[in-house]
């Protein structure tokens, strides 16, 4: 588990959507999401990047971090 950035599209609230992330240094483009979920502080979202590598996502509303694990 890694803590690192997200960069996502916020409508209505923050993190509807992740468009990107860094992982080891490269940003990988997110190509499909896979599924989402959301907890009482907190959203996920199972991701599949463009080069098909598959991470879960954690965004958590305090202390204001996302949290990306390879799958």
């Amino acid at each position: 588990m890694k803590r690192e950035l997200v960069e996502c599209r916020s409508d209505t609230h923050y993190a509807e959507r992740p468009l990107s992330l860094v992982w080891e240094g490269q940003r990988l483009e997110i190509a499909e999401i896979l599924s989402r979920w959301r907890g009482p502080a907190e959203r996920g979202f199972r991701v599949q990047t463009a080069d098909k590598q598959v991470f879960e996502l954690t965004y958590r509303e305090v202390p204001d971090e996302w949290i990306i694990q390879p799958i």
